[in-house]
């Protein structure tokens, strides 16, 4: 049970990205008080948790409505995340979030809406996050397994809130270097995961 909840836990971590998010999040709120900056923490986790729960939920069934076997989107899910792991390895992923988040800046609107966009949607629930969650689910049995990855999704979520809190400080003490070198190592394990992804899909695919 460790090891799956571990599996889980370290995929949502990665495609998440919650320590990633951080700077993007103290960016665009740099302008904010203390407590307009806890709301919009609070609101865009919450908003990207209730998504990313629903899809994990009722991925699946939703998947047989469509006439998708769960092989063809672990192999689909396995290539998506392998893409999202060659970015984070060569940086083009921080660096789309950053052009992303700083063109949201640049419009005028009231700061609110980033607890909705960018943040809640793409930033944490994104796609790469959607079909994690939806894959460790359909590769889950039982109750106690899905529950398992629904208790590492609320533990990565909970570092989302977090890190968002905290982003200012932690930025502050991180660094934008060590960030860059924790963002490779985490792409180079996310890249493994995705290649398992994609040969468990063939496997079922082709009763290997």
């Amino acid at each position: 049970m460790l090891e799956h909840f571990l599996s889980a836990f370290v995929t949502l971590f990665v495609v998440i990205d919650p320590f990633g998010c951080a700077p993007i999040f103290a960016g665009l709120t740099g302008g904010a008080s203390a407590q307009h900056r806890r709301s919009m923490a609070v609101r865009s986790t919450a908003i990207a948790s209730v998504i990313l729960l629903i899809f994990a939920l009722l991925g699946e069934p939703l998947l047989k409505v469509l006439g998708i076997s769960l092989d063809a989107f672990r192999i689909a899910g396995g290539v998506m995340l392998a893409l999202i792991a060659l970015e984070m390895v060569f940086e083009k992923r921080t660096q789309r979030r950053s052009e992303r988040a700083s063109k949201v800046a640049r419009e005028p609107g009231p700061v609110e809406d980033i607890a909705v966009f960018p943040m809640a949607m793409p930033m944490i629930a994104g796609p790469g996050s959607i079909a994690s969650a939806m894959l460790l689910m359909g590769r889950s049995h039982g109750l106690i397994e899905h529950a398992l990855v629904l208790a590492a999704l609320g533990a990565v979520l909970a570092l989302m809130l977090l890190s968002l809190l905290a982003a200012g400080a932690l930025m502050r003490r991180v660094g934008e270097s060590v960030e860059g070198v924790i963002t490779r190592l985490l792409g180079v394990l996310l890249a493994a995961l995705a290649v398992q992804f994609i040969l468990d899909g063939l496997r079922g695919a082709f009763h290997l």
